[in-house]
């Protein structure tokens, strides 16, 4: 199998470590301080309770649109802070020139199911 590159391989632990969940967006702040254009973003990841993140979505969604939506987080990070905001979790997307978009279960899932 040919690795894409810059890639390493992992093993099962490593995948396993990383902690992919869904959730639900709760709330959504403009995030002026940021660098680079982001909102604030709650999210709710059932036992996990409700974790922080920033998240640079602007480009393609409204906050509007993003109120309800379920997402696959990474929750294995450490917090991070941008700018005066604690980021928790790191919600996952699609790198394209036009923006992100966003990674979501194709039907809903109760909050905090892990990704296998």
């Amino acid at each position: 199998m040919v690795q894409p590159e810059g890639a390493k391989r992992i093993g099962w632990a490593d995948f396993e470590a990383v902690g992919l969940r869904a959730g639900t967006i709760v709330k959504v702040e403009e995030f002026p301080e940021a660098r680079k254009p982001a909102y604030k973003i709650w999210v709710d990841l059932g036992p996990l309770g409700v974790k922080r993140s920033s998240a640079q979505l602007t480009a393609l969604y409204k906050k509007e649109e993003l109120l309800g939506a379920q997402v696959l987080c990474v929750t294995g990070f450490g917090p991070k802070q941008v700018a005066d905001f604690i980021s928790e979790v790191l919600v996952t997307g699609f790198v394209l020139p036009q923006g992100v978009v966003l990674a979501k279960p194709e039907r809903a899932v109760p909050n905090g199911t892990r990704l296998a």
